[in-house]
């Protein structure tokens, strides 16, 4: 039987659709005199690329892209389950077809049970397809785990973080874990930056809970708070003894509205 192949949703809208003009753009935001080093997690935005896509390539250009990944997103449609993975197949970019790690990905449901095989919700979403070509660029060779969550529970972001650190501990080689996010939505970019930052910092001091209390409780649009959450509570028992902001903006940068911005943070997380 043929393999599930997962066609690109937002190539010619949210990033070139032309493989040349895509590469081209992406290397744009790279900068080649960085160090590339390993890292255990990073939040990186998922905007359409003309606006967030400086931030993204800031991170992209700190990191050493190992041969695995686990990608999580938030739900932006509605559909499909709450917690949604695929553990087969492939997925499409302009740059080419990237592998899903099937033995990984059928670890972390091993593990974690809540976690519901599912490609509805991975069929229009953008948040992990955006990140793709940026890793493509750097290495062809890799796989990943894709996951999209719907939940705002703390408990079950924070068990599903201490999941995913258990099943990276029993691996022989590195796994890169990126929380797609952006940070938060249709403010005035002055009360962005400043919500934004109260989360920047309980990401800067690896503190999972914290970061859930501040978005909840300061109502920071941030959408992809719930994979921060879990990533955070994965890397932190990992090992993590150190978080990075590498680049915050906002899209007022790019477009000059300041009335109603979205913002924009690259952080890694080592």
């Amino acid at each position: 039987m043929a393999a599930t192949v997962r066609l690109p949703a937002v190539a010619g809208r949210f990033y070139p659709d032309e493989p040349d003009v895509l590469r081209a753009e992406v290397n744009s935001y790279l900068d080649t005199t960085r160090q590339h080093t390993s890292a255990l997690g990073c939040i990186v935005p998922h905007a359409g690329y003309i606006y967030s896509g400086h931030v993204a390539g800031a991170v992209y250009s700190e990191l050493q892209i190992p041969a695995r990944c686990i990608v999580i997103c938030p739900n932006h449609t509605g559909r499909g389950q709450a917690l949604s993975i695929m553990s087969s197949g492939e997925w499409e970019t302009p740059l080419g077809r990237i592998s899903i790690d099937s033995k990984l990905a059928g670890s972390l449901k091993q593990k974690f049970p809540m976690l519901t095989e599912d490609t509805e919700a991975h069929r229009t979403e953008h948040a992990v397809e955006v990140q793709l070509p940026f890793s493509q660029v750097f290495k062809q060779d890799f796989t990943f785990v894709p996951i999209v969550l719907g939940t705002r529970k703390c408990e079950i972001l924070e068990a599903l973080g201490l999941a995913i650190d258990e099943v990276l501990a029993q691996q022989s080689d590195p796994v890169l874990i990126i929380s797609s996010s952006d940070m938060n939505h249709y403010e005035n970019d002055r009360l962005t930056r400043i919500k934004d930052h109260k989360a920047i910092d309980q990401v800067l001091a690896l503190n999972p809970r914290g970061l859930f209390d501040v978005v909840t409780q300061e109502e920071i649009s941030k959408c992809g708070f719930g994979p921060s959450v879990a990533m955070l509570a994965a890397t932190k028992q990992l090992g993590a003894k150190h978080a990075e902001l590498i680049k915050y903006a906002t899209s007022g940068d790019v477009s000059g509205d300041r009335d109603m911005v979205v913002g924009y943070a690259g952080i890694v997380i080592r």
